[in-house]
Parts: structure tokens; sequence; C-alpha cells
């Protein structure tokens, strides 16, 4: 298919995705935030989250000082900030009607009816109506678009750009997100492994959708080690990074069916070292050293992907 229309239907996924899981990182930060030992902290929590979304720098010549309710308003509903909520549910929706003849009615209808409830929203009714009732909103709007994709869309190469939108841009989030978590509470590579309140872990794990899942696996407290592992080397957990690699790879094979790529080796490559990852080597490398390197990789997956197929950035 034409590069301009794979391009569309690939980052209209992306900027779907990427709302649903900048609702999720601010859910987990809102829900650490007021644990003592955190909150003692200040805006070090605050400060994490704007790191790990590459936000620094705009939001500070912008905003100043770092604050909860000056972060959150940033991530999702600042008109100016191309990564926040609105702008990505906006993004998505253009993306859409630029391809209106390749994507389904239900589809569009779907994703024109978030944003037509986004576009409007102020900071004040965000406050009014719950900041947590918007998160969980944003992620069941997300999750009913991609029902209905998988639901109503032939499956061509139209699709399989699509998906490959969605798990390239899970992948990064949900490195991101655990990140997050250790980027605020274990700085250190010694403090990596150490005891951590189970609250946290729970919240982590309710951040990703994965709480009931880790019981269904491990039949036992919560206990870091196995988080981890859960949500990077357990592929039948679906939001783990061995699972978004496994349909990563696999839409790659399809794409890449007449001409093997660059993309589609370099998303091989990362998949075998989580296929065959042991959790022992990721602690004792350091889980946010190891995660710095998979966003690394993963970020040039992705431009290699935008060179492969001819997308735009």
């Amino acid at each position: 298919m034409l590069g301009r229309s794979a391009n569309h239907l690939y980052w209209m996924s992306r900027y779907i995705e990427r709302a649903e899981n900048t609702a999720r990182i601010l859910e987990i930060s809102q829900r650490m935030a007021l644990l003592p030992h955190v909150a003692k902290k200040g805006a070090s929590e605050w400060q994490a989250v704007l790191e790990i979304a590459g936000d620094v720098e705009d939001y500070s010549k912008r905003y100043g000082d770092i604050t909860a309710a000056k972060v959150t308003a940033y991530l999702t509903l600042d008109r100016e900030n191309h990564s926040s909520i609105w702008s990505t549910i906006r993004a998505a929706r253009e993306n859409a009607h630029a391809e209106r003849v390749c994507i389904t009615s239900e589809m569009w209808e779907s994703l024109n009816a978030t944003w037509l409830e986004v576009k409007d929203l102020t900071p004040a009714m965000l406050g009014k109506n719950g900041q947590r009732d918007f998160f969980d909103w944003i992620k069941e709007r997300s999750h009913l678009f991609r029902g209905i994709t998988f639901g109503t869309m032939l499956r061509d190469d139209a699709y399989h750009f699509g998906r490959l939108g969605t798990f390239v841009e899970r992948s990064d989030n949900v490195a991101r997100i655990l990140d997050v978590k250790y980027h605020v509470l274990l700085p250190s590579v010694e403090d990596v492994g150490g005891a951590i309140d189970n609250f946290q872990w729970g919240a982590l794990l309710r951040s990703v959708s994965g709480f009931r899942a880790y019981h269904r696996v491990y039949h036992d407290t919560i206990e870091p080690r196995r988080v981890t592992e859960l949500l990077i080397l357990n592929d039948s957990m679906p939001r783990s990074l061995h699972s978004c690699l496994d349909a990563t790879v696999a839409l790659l094979g399809m794409l890449s069916a007449d001409k093997p790529t660059e993309a589609a080796r370099l998303a091989g490559e990362l998949h075998a070292s989580l296929h065959y990852g042991k959790i022992g080597d990721i602690f004792k490398t350091g889980l946010h050293e190891f995660l710095t390197i998979f966003l690394k990789r993963n970020n040039a997956l992705s431009a290699e992907i935008q060179h492969s197929f001819h997308l735009a950035a």
C-alpha cells in the first residue's frame, strides 16, 4: 500500500496507545505520590514523570516549578504539548480522517466520538469531574477502539500497519511505566531487588491491568522480581515487552514478506533478547539500566520502520 496511507494508520494507532499509556503513567504516579515516603521527596515523583516522557525542557520553559497539578494539566489537556492526551487524541483522529476509505465506519465513529468528548475539556472541568475517572475513561475508549478495529477491519496491510503502531508504542510505554517505578523509588543499582511495599507494586500491576494475571501466574504475594518478570519476559501477559515483540515480529514478517527489511531484522534481534533472557541477568545488570537499553533499541527499531516503509516521522 502507499506509504502515506500506511503512515496515517501506523500513527493513528500509536497515538491512541500513547494517550492510554499517558493516562496509565499519571494514574500510577498519583497513587504513589500519596505514600508517605514518596511524598517526602516532593517534586521528584513528578520530575521523573516528565523525564521519562521526555518533556522536562518544554515544561520548564512554560510552567516553571514542578507540582502535581501542573504536570497533570501539562500531560492531559495542554494544547501546545504534542504528547498530552488532548493532542494525541486529536492527532489520532486527524490520521483516521485522512484514511476514511481504509478504516471502517465503526472505527471512525468511535474515535471521532472520543475526540468530541475531549476537545473542549479544561483542567477545571477535569478536576471537578475527577481525574482518575478521566484516566479510566481514556483507557476504556482505547480498549473500545482496538476491539472495534479487531472485529471490523479487513486483514490486509492497512490492518497490519495499524496493529504494528499499537505494539511499537505499547512496548515503549510499558518500559517507561516500569522505569517510573525505579526512577523514583530505587534510583541506584544497589537498591534493585530490595524490599518494596506491596501496595506500590500492586499499584504498578493495576496500572498495566496485570494484578489478576500476576496472582494467576504466581499464586503468591507480590514480589518485585516476579512483577518485573511478568511485565518483561512473560509472553502470555498481553502488555509485557516479550508479548509486544512477539506481535511486532509477526506483523513485520507479514509486511516484509516480499522483501526482507532491516526493520524485521532489528525486531527479531530485540525479540531474541527477551525470548532467551533471564530475570536474574536483568536484575544483575540493573532494571533501570536494562530498560534504558531496551528503550534505545526500541527507538532504533521505530526509526527503521519509518525508513523501511517510507513513513513520515
